[in-house]
């Protein structure tokens, strides 16, 4: 039998209450099938929210209130959780931030930046800074946090998720940073990359007419739900859960991952980009790449 692991309360707003949670139902005497009998949510479901690692829905918190006798304590804390969870995200983004730490596999087509779960801080703050512009260096650095959290996806669990990311070749040739730091970007994607924790391919910046032209896509695939896919604009985001859609999107997804250059020549093209970054060759050779 597995050892119980501790929760750290004092690590964050989700923690202390999925401590809590522990704490209330243990003290009741209550296994976790006890607890969710009668809901509409399984024994999972709830370990994943003693482990700060989901929400409380509404529905749920007043279900665990009226077997425990709890007063309302976690319908009231619910939403405190909530936001916590999403803090440095937009609201639209709240039911793929859920989803992500569920997911089987992740499938993401980003042709225009490095996709926010392999962003390094700098290459995140240079992003932040032109687009939010106005914001106090405080809520720069609160975005900069939520979105390192997430990929803490790929330190957690060596398993799950499988992450496909395919990137079209300009986006490892713009210089968002200085060159040093580009270097540092790029190394950070292949060293993850060497590590077997993500899987990359680039889209040659001559590859010609291709699928999802129009647009960025994640698609997630979930061991116990059905799959979705998620598109997201300058400041706004489209979660699809129509069956028939997604099978489309990932029709669209497949048809992309054929036309783009095999594993092993992305990472060596990866890598010649940080080292093109690195010796200040890279401005020259993104010049060369747009006017031959």
């Amino acid at each position: 039998m597995a050892a119980r692991k501790d929760i750290d309360g004092s690590a964050s707003v989700p923690q202390f209450y999925g401590k809590e949670l522990r704490f209330k139902r243990e003290e009741a005497g209550l296994t976790l099938e006890g607890l969710v009998e009668g809901s509409f949510y399984g024994v999972t479901y709830l370990s994943e929210i003693e482990r700060g690692k989901r929400t409380m829905p509404l529905d749920l918190a007043q279900h665990v209130d009226r077997v425990l006798g709890t007063d309302g304590f976690f319908q009231r804390g619910c939403e405190d959780v909530r936001k916590a969870r999403r803090k440095g995200h937009a609201p639209y983004f709240e039911r793929v931030l859920e989803a992500e730490k569920r997911a089987l596999t992740i499938q993401q087509w980003s042709p225009t930046v490095i996709p926010g779960l392999l962003q390094t801080g700098p290459y995140m703050r240079a992003l932040f800074q032109a687009e939010w512009a106005q914001d106090l260096p405080e809520e720069i650095e609160e975005k900069i946090t939520g979105r390192l959290a997430r990929a803490q996806l790929f330190e957690e669990n060596h398993k799950q998720p499988e992450y496909w990311a395919i990137l079209h070749e300009s986006v490892i040739r713009l210089p968002v940073l200085s060159g040093e730091r580009m270097a540092q970007q790029l190394d950070h994607i292949a060293g993850l990359i060497k590590r077997g924790r993500i899987f990359t391919q680039i889209l040659p910046w001559n590859a010609g007419a291709h699928a999802l032209m129009l647009g960025n896509a994640m698609a997630l695939a979930f061991v116990d739900a059905p799959p979705l896919v998620y598109m997201e604009g300058q400041h706004h985001g489209h979660t699809i859960d129509d069956p028939g859609l997604v099978k489309q999107y990932q029709r669209s997804y497949d048809l992309l991952r054929a036309a783009a250059l095999p594993l092993e020549a992305s990472l060596a093209l990866i890598e010649d980009a940080a080292e093109g970054y690195r010796n200040g060759k890279q401005p020259d050779r993104l010049a060369r790449l747009y006017l031959a």
